[in-house]
């Protein structure tokens, strides 16, 4: 049995559920809300909305103690109203930092032995402060990352130059947050690098095309969802059916003493080997800038 547990059913965390579901990538599924009446609702529409499927997944109400051969913790817990008028990091870390502190010891307490993913912001050091206050293995600690904005360079660039979005390889690297960075040296068109067929010009266009993808979605609905859904429902069928798939999520980097974004493989095991890329001068830069924003956002904790 694949069992996999939320906390936090907001817009993320159910559209999450509801992917999981839909995708039948799971066969249990345990939620957990800070809101009674908010839980209640989710359990009984995501029921109803599995009715005309073969395959059922069975909905269970918040027990700690379901945590203990839960497969997956998938925690994405917070608030979005936050960034009303505010679209600050610091701010978010602090609401943020105070969920992590209450939940982190209830999971460590629990047993439970699977992988934590995090979506929860800011990503990265939320991550590391999961991993932190839990003692897990940084391997089985670890965060959507840069998953999303790499999803969101490849809507970029396939709409730009009208190609397939599977024709599209590389990485969107470093913060998920303002600091994340394009490694266009990575980025492969049908196999041809890009920076061989764009100016530079054109790709810093691009590069703020997909850098502006989130805030698009946020200014005109008020949050982000199914971008953000479909990529953890990937990175979780990857764990379950340990596909080794690798993708750029924010894991613990031994050199740079923090976690942030970029390509590892991911399986049952949690992270088994880190992807570094080979970056140019301008994108080495980068690199440096977006470890700095991670450390003095981790500092503040």
């Amino acid at each position: 049995m694949k069992k996999v547990a939320i906390i936090g059913m907001g817009h993320v965390g159910s559209t999450t559920a509801y992917t999981l579901i839909s995708k039948n990538i799971v066969d249990e599924l345990v939620l957990f809300d800070s809101r009674a009446d908010i839980l209640q609702a989710e359990l009984n529409d995501l029921m109803d909305g599995q009715m005309e499927q073969n395959h059922q997944v069975r909905l269970i109400e918040p027990a700690l103690s379901e945590l203990a051969d839960t497969d997956v913790i998938l925690f994405s817990a917070g608030d979005i109203s936050i960034f009303e008028g505010n679209p600050d990091r610091f701010a978010e870390l602090n609401l943020t930092k105070t969920i992590v502190e209450e939940w982190a010891p209830k999971i460590k307490a629990s047993g439970f032995n699977g992988i934590l993913l995090n979506i929860t912001n800011p990503c990265d050091v939320i991550t590391q402060y999961l991993q932190e206050l839990t003692g897990f293995p940084r391997e089985r600690v670890f965060g959507t990352g840069t998953s999303l904005d790499t999803g969101r360079m490849k809507h970029a660039v396939s709409k730009k130059l009208d190609v397939h979005p599977s024709a599209i390889d590389g990485y969107v690297i470093g913060e998920h947050g303002e600091s994340q960075f394009v490694a266009w040296s990575s980025v492969r068109i049908g196999g041809i690098p890009i920076i061989d067929t764009l100016t530079p010009e054109k790709l810093a266009a691009l590069d703020d095309a997909a850098r502006d993808g989130g805030w698009v979605t946020f200014r005109g609905k008020g949050y982000t969802s199914y971008g953000i859904a479909i990529q953890s429902a990937r990175i979780v069928e990857a764990i379950l059916n340990n596909n080794h798939l690798v993708v750029p999520v924010s894991h613990y980097h031994l050199d740079e003493d923090c976690y942030v974004g970029s390509p590892a493989k991911v399986s049952l095991k949690g992270i088994t080997e880190s992807f570094p890329l080979i970056l140019s001068e301008t994108e080495q830069e980068k690199w440096r800038h977006t470890i700095q924003t991670i450390h003095a956002m981790h500092d503040s904790i």
